[in-house]
């Protein structure tokens, strides 16, 4: 089994593979300021197994809702919880790269996004997906992000190898300007988003995965990195957490002369 097949098999029966939180969710679809009542079109792009999905298709009972993500492990997951939700005919499963998304330009009224787009970049994932939304249309995103001026050296190394575009929000929200958005509010998750929602079920679920794979070294290897981010939560989670960025498809302003 390849390090992805571990991956899979360690986070497919996780609620969430990422922080969040309902509340949070139903807090960034009020800033959204959509009507509920209307025929939305939206798509979850890199949902995993459906915690915002899911949601999604509850608080918005008249939306067609195309649930994107790349491994169909996780989609089969969401189906299935989906049928038990009695939501299964709002929601169309779509295994493909979010950056490669299926959708014609101006297709879609709202872009939401959970702790994904971290996976093609920010700047990149904001500035490929505007062309699918319609003029107006809201884009909901969670993105990784410093939330003081400074922090502590490991801390900072740690992020820069792992993801560099780490950054403030007041950049985040410079870049969706630059980009053709117009920023409507800005979120920080709670503690409890990433301890009570997202660290603390992974952790419980480490033994049965390493009793699975025989203890395996890369089994082991998981694990460890796992833990060594939970670690730097728990030591410096005052210094950086994921954002709720909600903004709405402006045209870009004429170029004077142009």
């Amino acid at each position: 089994m390849d390090h992805l097949d571990l991956l899979i098999d360690l986070h497919r029966d996780g609620e969430r593979q990422g922080p969040g939180g309902d509340a949070e969710t139903e807090l960034a679809l009020q800033l959204a300021g959509v009507d509920r009542a209307a025929p939305l079109k939206l798509a979850d792009v890199g949902c995993g197994t459906g915690a915002s999905t899911l949601l999604l298709a509850r608080l918005l009972p008249n939306a067609r809702i195309t649930a994107v993500d790349r491994l169909p492990e996780f989609l089969a997951v969401l189906e299935g919880r989906a049928r038990q939700q009695g939501v299964a005919g709002a929601i169309t499963p779509c295994a493909v790269s979010m950056d490669n998304l299926p959708f014609a330009d101006g297709e879609l009224d709202v872009i939401w996004s959970e702790g994904a787009i971290y996976n093609i970049g920010f700047a990149r994932g904001i500035a490929e997906w505007r062309r699918f939304l319609k003029p107006g249309g809201v884009l909901v995103v969670s993105e990784i992000t410093w939330t003081t001026a400074s922090r502590p050296a490991d801390l900072q190394r740690h992020w820069q190898t792992e993801y560099p575009e780490i950054d403030l929000a007041s950049t985040k929200i410079g870049q969706l300007e630059q980009h053709g958005y117009a920023p409507i509010g800005y979120v920080v998750l709670p503690h409890h988003c990433w301890l009570d929602h997202y660290y603390r079920p992974l952790q419980a679920r480490f033994d049965a995965f390493l009793r699975r794979h025989g203890h395996s070294e890369a089994a082991r290897a998981i694990v460890s990195a796992e833990e060594h981010e939970i670690q730097l939560y728990e030591t410096h989670g005052s210094h950086f957490g994921y954002g709720m960025y909600v903004a709405r498809r402006s045209e870009r302003p004429r170029l004077l002369g142009s």
